[in-house]
């Protein structure tokens, strides 16, 4: 009962939320398509009237003082860009303008050419604040295109916001009343349940699997009552019966589950390598200068894969856990490249903000780390995405070095968002799902952390996060 009330009121207010949250972007929406409306018949009444020939390198002419009373009337700032993207003139009175605001983007440009309404509106956050910027174009008399109109429109929720919190306050006043109503009647409830039952639920809570167990004897008790103390009797019969085949059976898959561990270990190696001859197959050119070079590269790639296959069998025959780490000071982001060198997509990308961070890391648990995550990242963009892309940035945060690894594949599920670290837990139809458990282990093995941000439809950023010494 306590449960139902509970749920019940969390249900009722994220609805309210949601349906608040919706009527606040109809509302802001709405408001922006009014006030472009009413600014382009001010624009186009300044176009009916002007002297000047209606022509685009006209606009500034055109429009050099009455920009300014278009925004005093309507309250909202005026941008007119060329055909090509170009700041013709602007109402925002400011000395020396942000670059972005002098030319608009190749999409903005494309969406508004090719979409049959010829308007495009764009949101984004600066600052905590939300903003909404609509794209449309002017045209002459003739129906001729001058320009393009940029309204920049921020979005006040703060009368919503106060509404909202208004009702949440009254809702959870009312539950409230009903939880601690639902608690007083759900205690005697139950003591009356439960009375007749103590006994034997005391006597179940001392049941254990590793010692022998006594049976229950009760007197008198009622036909309910006697049904499950000889349920639970017949139970203790069984789990004798079945305690010495549970004992083997636990070792059978102990063993399993160390089998399956190290085959996954061994298995990440081998990806690697394999992408490496291919690589090497592939941009193998005998008149490349630098094919010294290349070869030693390559063969510095499988060596250390092999010393890597080398270490799990070792501490397999030694009934040990994975290689020990080998500390060392390293140039994480050389690391990071050579460990991007083993794919063939064309569509990974590695920026970094200098040409060395050093920090004191495992150089094979390092690439063991990278290759894994971009590896998960290959297999989460769809085979027929259209724009593919993975980003790999190496950059320094304090005393910490950061490693993020971005996707624009499918996201993951509120579902999987909280098993995606747990051991043997995959979405995909091979593997054994061991990868990102061990790539935790080995980030938390050097007191880092490793987190992700994700949208379904469009990507998850792992963030890899670890002190330089």
């Amino acid at each position: 009962m306590i449960l139902l009330v509970l749920v019940a009121s969390v249900l009722i207010a994220a609805v309210t939320i949601y349906q608040y949250s919706e009527e606040a972007k109809e509302y802001h929406s709405e408001r922006l398509e009014r006030k472009e409306k009413a600014i382009k018949q001010s624009i186009n009444f300044v176009i009916g009237e002007t002297t000047y020939p209606v022509t685009t390198d006209n606009i500034p002419l055109i429009f050099k003082d009455e920009i300014f009373e278009i925004d005093a009337i309507h309250n909202l700032q005026i941008n007119l860009y060329d055909l090509d993207g170009q700041l013709l003139k602007s109402s925002k009175r400011i000395i020396q303008r942000d670059p972005s605001d002098l030319c608009l983007d190749a999409e903005i440009l494309n969406t508004l050419s090719n979409t049959l309404e010829h308007r495009y509106v764009v949101k984004n956050k600066v600052a905590g604040q939300t903003f909404q910027s609509s794209y449309t174009y002017i045209m002459d008399e003739k129906f001729k295109t001058l320009a393009i109109l940029n309204l920049p429109y921020l979005e006040n929720d703060d009368f919503f916001n106060k509404e909202l919190k208004e009702f949440l306050k009254r809702l959870a006043y009312a539950y409230l009343v009903l939880i601690l109503v639902a608690i007083v009647f759900a205690y005697f409830i139950s003591k009356f349940i439960t009375k007749s039952l103590r006994t034997i639920s005391d006597k179940m809570n001392e049941t254990r699997l590793e010692k022998r167990n006594t049976k229950i004897q009760v007197d008198s008790s009622s036909n309910e009552i006697s049904t499950l103390i000889n349920s639970y009797n017949s139970m203790i019969d069984e789990l004798e019966a079945s305690a010495v085949v549970l004992a083997t059976n636990e070792r059978e898959q102990a063993w399993r589950e160390m089998a399956k561990q190290v085959a996954h270990e061994i298995k990440n190696p081998l990806t690697p390598m394999r992408l490496t001859v291919q690589s090497f197959q592939r941009k193998f050119n005998p008149e490349d200068e630098n094919i010294h070079k290349k070869v030693d590269e390559y063969s510095n790639t499988l060596i250390q894969q092999i010393d890597t296959m080398s270490s799990i069998a070792s501490a397999f025959s030694n009934f040990a856990k994975m290689p020990a780490q080998k500390s060392e000071m390293l140039n994480v982001v050389h690391i990071v490249k050579m460990a991007l060198d083993i794919f063939n997509e064309e569509y990974i990308e590695f920026y970094s903000e200098t040409e060395e961070i050093i920090a004191k890391f495992d150089r094979t648990q390092l690439i063991r780390v990278v290759t894994n995550l971009v590896k998960n990242g290959i297999q989460a963009i769809p085979n027929d995405a259209k724009n593919p892309k993975i980003v790999v940035r190496v950059f320094r945060e304090g005393d910490n070095v950061n490693i993020t690894i971005e996707d624009n594949g499918t996201g993951i599920d509120e579902e999987t968002k909280d098993k995606i670290f747990e051991p043997k837990f995959t979405t995909k139809t091979s593997g054994m799902g061991l990868g990102l458990a061990m790539v935790r282990n080995i980030v938390e093995t050097y007191s880092g952390s490793i987190t992700f941000t994700t949208q379904l439809g469009k990507g998850t950023i792992f963030t890899v996060n670890f002190p330089k010494n």
